[in-house]
């Protein structure tokens, strides 16, 4: 597994990362809390060393999970979590949004619980959690400098929420020099990714992406095909019919990036290992998409079972995308995969009321 550094930071994280909301809920699917511990440590072997969790997820209990499973391995990995979210003094209502407050006293609080469910004494990165822009002020600012100088965190982050913000948002994560910027971001949902890696390019700055639905929620994996059937807890199952629809027929597009395995005997016999020549999955396709871009620090797929940890974590060791592929790529996308019909869903695609996407030709992806 290779690893990136994020912004000026030092800190590194593994191309491919763990986001550690799918064992904090219930919203990707049933397990155990054993099983879920087995996931982290499973990741951990297959090269992970990057993990990413938040308070909110659980409303602690990812934390707990993660400081458990990484209790004999904090030295080689790197942690992240989020805070942002006041779940102390108000109940979660479904997948709804949680009322947030973003303060100085309240982030260095926060941290400090994570820190106990963690059982850490810090953490490698801290992001703010849909952070507004008219929230992030001196004082929150400060905080941030006064947890790193004492040591609490390494690096800092903003973590973006399509419904709440994004182009704004991240913009100005480029601009107070965070360390790292989290986005949805996929071959499919290029807004605002692109957006941010050209303020980065223009400003010459050092931010860091790290790109989260790398597989636009299920389609660029193969998890969800037209025989799927979405359980009424699946975080998904809001999308509408049309979006999955469409989607499919853009996968198909982008089939020429799926590459079937070779292998050669190279002079081996009886039962010598034969080489691996080149196969790379659609799923694997789309995070070598995103890594081909310099900016993305790393990619946290939702990993649901030990399968899907051994195929993605390979990922980075399959062929990079040719720039030939690459542009093929982009061309596609300028013109929608060829799909030209309505995918349903204008009425979930919302960033502050839009009016930060008025200079974009592309609406933005739904959470």
């Amino acid at each position: 597994m290779n690893e990136r550094t994020l912004g000026t930071s030092g800190v590194t994280v593994s191309e491919v990362g763990f986001g550690a909301w799918v064992v904090g809920t219930d919203w990707w699917g049933d397990r155990t809390r054993e099983q879920a511990i087995e996931m982290v440590r499973h990741a951990i072997d297959a090269g992970v060393t990057y993990v990413d969790t938040g308070d909110v997820y659980g409303h602690g209990d990812s934390e707990k999970l993660i400081g458990e499973a990484l209790a004999e391995h904090r030295a080689d990995v790197t942690v992240s979590t989020k805070v942002g979210y006041d779940f102390y003094n108000n109940p979660q209502a479904g997948h709804g949004e949680l009322p947030k407050r973003i303060d100085g006293e309240w982030i260095r609080e926060s941290l400090d619980r994570s820190l106990d469910r963690l059982d850490m004494e810090y953490v490698d990165m801290l992001l703010l959690h849909n952070a507004n822009v008219d929230e992030v002020d001196a004082d929150v600012l400060a905080t941030l400098d006064q947890l790193r100088d004492e040591g609490k965190i390494e690096a800092i982050g903003w973590a973006l929420g399509p419904s709440i913000g994004w182009l704004a948002d991240g913009d100005a994560a480029i601009h107070n020099e965070f360390d790292a910027v989290q986005t949805v971001f996929n071959m499919f949902e290029q807004v605002p990714g692109q957006h941010f890696i050209d303020t980065i390019r223009e400003l010459d700055a050092d931010t860091s992406i790290i790109a989260r639905v790398p597989h636009s929620s299920g389609l660029l994996n193969e998890q969800v095909t037209p025989d799927t059937e979405l359980g009424e807890g699946d975080h998904r199952a809001h999308r509408p019919e049309e979006w999955y629809e469409t989607g499919w027929e853009k996968v198909d597009s982008v089939r020429f990036l799926e590459r079937a395995e070779r292998s050669s005997a190279d002079g081996a016999s009886g039962d010598e290992p034969r080489k691996r020549d080149g196969g790379r999955t659609m799923a694997q396709a789309a995070l070598q998409w995103l890594l081909a871009h310099d900016e993305v620090a790393s990619v946290t797929p939702t990993f649901r079972t030990t399968a899907d940890i051994d195929e993605w974590a390979a990922a980075p060791d399959t062929p990079p995308l040719s720039d030939e592929e690459y542009e093929r790529v982009q061309d596609l996308y300028r013109d929608t995969f060829g799909v030209d019909r309505d995918d349903g869903m204008d009425a979930l695609r919302s960033s502050v009321g839009g009016e930060d996407l008025d200079d974009t030709e592309t609406q933005p992806a739904d959470d």
